[in-house]
Formats: structure tokens, sequence, C-alpha cells
């Protein structure tokens, strides 16, 4: 059970008892855009992780939800 400070508890595998985590959200306005500035400091560190990354910056574009900017 991860633990998030918005979301409380949340079960997530691999994830150890009580370890924050901190979730973005489709619908959050930002959330593709903070992924991508994610995907290059980690790429700036010497971590490749451009396709993974990829696939969740589309898959949030092309949510149909609603977009609001985070409360």
């Amino acid at each position: 059970m991860a633990v998030s400070g918005k979301y409380g508890k949340v079960d997530i595998p691999r994830i150890a008892a009580e370890e924050p985590v901190f979730i973005l959200r489709a619908q959050d306005a930002l959330a593709a855009t903070v992924i991508r500035m994610y995907q290059l400091l980690a790429e700036s560190h010497g971590r490749p992780l451009a396709g993974e990354l990829d696939r969740q910056i589309e898959a949030f574009k092309k949510w149909k939800g609603n977009r609001k900017l985070p409360d």
C-alpha cells in the first residue's frame, strides 16, 4: 500500500508499504507537460526513459475527459 498525500493509501503493485507516491492524473491540464519535464531530467542524467514516457504522454493527451488546473 503506497501513500499519496492527496488520495491516501493506494494499492500499487511493487510499491513498499507506506512509501510516499505522487500521482498525476490525465484530468490535470499540466500533467503531460510535467511528465515531459521529468523525461528531460531523466535523460540529462543518462536514464533513457523516452519510449515509456512518450507512451504515457500520448495517453494523457488522448484522454477524452475534462481537464482542469490542479486544485
